[in-house]
This record gives structure tokens, sequence and C-alpha cells, in this order.
């Protein structure tokens, strides 16, 4: 049978205190205790249903994570205050001194960043590489490697992994594969494909609302057991706890992520397929030029589609600049990071979320200063908008 993520949110019942229809919010640091003993056990984890200290976990948290974990269909899951906050935690938490991390070369600026110039301080190292290429990822697995690291479509570029592929890697060579599944929710479930633990940043397209900062890590329940263990846990130690009121409000908004993605998917299909007919250089996982269209179908969701991020290369980065302040100016979308948004948001990512990445290696792995990165919105007329979407270019001189 078809693995179905959205049945899997929609099979969970969850009733608030009074019966309310969501679950009540639990508005604590800490939790009350009837005996001495209870306490004691609760700290050492052994008392199932008791709470102690948010930091550690809240009713809320756990509502949510149990949500995310069968949306990916895993064990469970931890949910932490940020993306990075829920990244971070789990690569320290699988690598110790002397270890090493085989990482896509195309990944988040930040994630870079983290494996680039801070794990060395640790005595982590990592070597990029182009994740597409499985004979290259093996190349630079070590004696000393334990952890794959991806994004299923990378950002910028959309650079899709073949995640069957790299489990079987990561299991030839008893490594653990961490994707990061920001840019695909729903479309693509990558612990079905083999991967050990899914990272989503909540910001995006799972809350939807561009109103709240989040992270989950969904894995097994040794995993997170260990993530939250008050002596070595990783998210436990480092502190990135979610507030429950996020954790509400992201559920809520995690119950309609199926139709969001339905019309981001088309939507951006659409525009895509109408700027490639233009001759603008297009990179869409949805076009059968992209080099991985083929590899995304055998691994995809097919009624969630190929995704709402795109770019476009129009050739510099004045003209980059030039179009998406056009752009904002007209109503079309904003010039701002992050993505998931109902409107259209548009950025240059080598100025702004690559910028962590030094202009070399921008330029080896492919990203240019034309590039412009759209996560396309819920517009209800989506012709419109491409239409005037096209008039800025030509107005620009751009097509």
């Amino acid at each position: 049978m078809a693995f179905k993520p959205a049945n899997n949110i929609q099979d969970l019942q969850y009733f608030g205190e009074f019966g309310g229809v969501n679950p009540s919010i639990s508005d604590s640091s800490t939790y009350t205790f009837l005996s001495a003993k209870t306490m004691f056990d609760t700290f050492e984890g052994n008392a199932d249903g008791c709470y102690l200290y948010s930091r550690h976990t809240s009713p809320s948290n756990l509502y949510l994570g149990k949500a995310l974990a069968a949306m990916e269909g895993t064990e469970t899951a931890n949910v932490s205050a940020s993306g990075m906050g829920a990244i971070t935690p789990v690569l320290l938490q699988l690598c110790q001194a002397g270890d090493h991390i085989v990482s896509s070369r195309t990944i988040y600026g930040g994630t870079y960043a983290f494996l680039k110039n801070f794990t060395p301080r640790f005595n982590i190292e990592t070597t990029f590489v182009d994740i597409t290429n499985l004979e290259t990822v093996e190349a630079a697995i070590t004696q000393n490697t334990k952890v794959l690291y991806c994004e299923s479509v990378s950002n910028p570029l959309l650079e899709v992994a073949n995640i069957a592929g790299l489990s079987a890697l990561a299991k030839k060579y008893n490594l653990k594969l961490v994707v990061d599944n920001t840019f695909s929710p729903l479309s693509i479930s990558p612990a079905k494909l083999g991967a050990d633990v899914v990272a989503h940043s909540l910001t995006k397209f799972i809350n939807g609302s561009s109103d709240t900062v989040g992270g989950v890590v969904c894995s097994t329940q040794e995993l997170i057991n260990d993530l939250r263990n008050v002596n070595s846990g990783a998210s436990m130690l480092l502190g990135s706890t979610m507030d429950s009121l996020r954790a509400s409000s992201i559920l809520k908004n995690l119950r309609t992520l199926h139709i969001r993605i339905q019309q981001h998917s088309k939507n951006a299909l659409f525009i895509a397929q109408k700027f490639e007919s233009d001759g603008l250089k297009t990179v869409y996982p949805g076009l059968q030029s992209h080099p991985s269209h083929k590899l995304y179908k055998t691994m995809m969701n097919t009624e969630y589609g190929f995704g709402g991020m795109l770019t476009i290369d129009v050739g510099s980065l004045e003209k980059a600049n030039a179009l998406m302040e056009m752009m904002q100016d007209k109503n079309l979308g904003y010039l701002a990071v992050s993505l998931g948004f109902y409107k259209t948001l548009f950025s240059a990512p080598g100025s702004s979320t690559s910028s962590e990445i030094s202009l070399d290696e921008q330029k080896e792995m492919g990203l240019s200063d034309g590039l412009i990165r759209f996560s396309i919105g819920l517009d209800a007329d989506i012709e419109r908008t491409y239409n005037m979407m096209k008039t800025c270019m030509t107005n620009l001189n751009i097509l």
C-alpha cells in the first residue's frame, strides 16, 4: 500500500482538556509531582506520561512531534526552536571528535557554515561533494565517516538527492543518512526511502505563515531518547527548545499542509514551464529538462507535485535586484528570504541565504550572481501573476 503522509496526520485524534477540538496548550515551564519519587523517576526518564521541565519536553511539543513523525513515517520526533536547532544537535549527537561527515556541497548556508567553520572546533571534519554522483559520494567516505548529509531538494540549486542510493551506501559502510526535507514536505518521504533521520525547518512550508521559527528531527525512538538525555543529549543540553505556544500554532497549520503543498506545486510548475518557454534559464524538478526529473518521479508522493521552489538566472546581480524590486513594487511577492509563505518570496541566494559560502565556492558549485530563488505562493490566478512578471522582465530587457 502506498504511503499516505497526509492521512497519517489526519488520523491522529487530539482533544483539549475540556473537550476542545484542539489539544490544550501546556503554558508551563515546570510541572508538579505528588511524590518526590515520581520526580526522581521522571528526571531519570523512567516515568512515562509525566513531565518535569519544558526544556526537556512538554505536552504541546509532544503533540506536534507525534504529528510530524506520522507525516514522515518515523517512530517519533523531537521539535526544536529552529531548523538549525534541529540539525546541529543531531550532527553533534551522531559524531564525536575525530569523526567525519560527507555532505552535499549545495545545502542551506547556515548548515554549510556549521559544517565548514564550526564543527572543526570539535575535530569533526566534513567533505563536501556533488551529492548527485554516488561514485563521488562513496569515494569521499573514510574509516572515520559517521554521517551522510544532504537535502532532498537542495537549497538553492534544487539538486535532487538519490535517497535510496545514498541509503544503500550508508548501510554498506554503517553510516547514518541524515536528510533535510524542508523543501519537499509530503512530496518526498525520505524515511520511506531509507533515511535514518529526517529534519525540517518548520519555519517554512510546514508552518506556512512566516510568523514562527521552528525545527524538527524525525527518527527512531532510540535517537530521540539520546537527544533528550539529561546527561548527554545534544538537544537537551544545547537548549534549543520550542515554545509550547508556537508548537500549538504549527500543529494547527500542519493540518492544511496537504492543500497548500498541492497549490504551491501547481503554481510553481505553471510558472516554471512559462519561464522556460520564454527562454529563461529555469531550474525546477518538475521540468523534463531538470537532470533529476526522472529520479524525482520515482521518489515522490505524486499527488503533492514537485514542490514550490524554482530558480531562474537573469544574468547579473544588477538585473536580479532590479527585477525583484519591480516585482515587489507590483505586489507580485516580497523580496525576502525564507520560503513557504502564501505570497511569493524571492531573493538572490548568493548575497543572502547562501552568503556564508565563499564566492569561489559559489562559483564552483554553479551559484551565479544572477540567480533568483522563488518560493511560489498560493495565488488563485497564477496566469495573471505570470503575465505581470513577464511584463516586469520585458520592461527590464530580461526578455
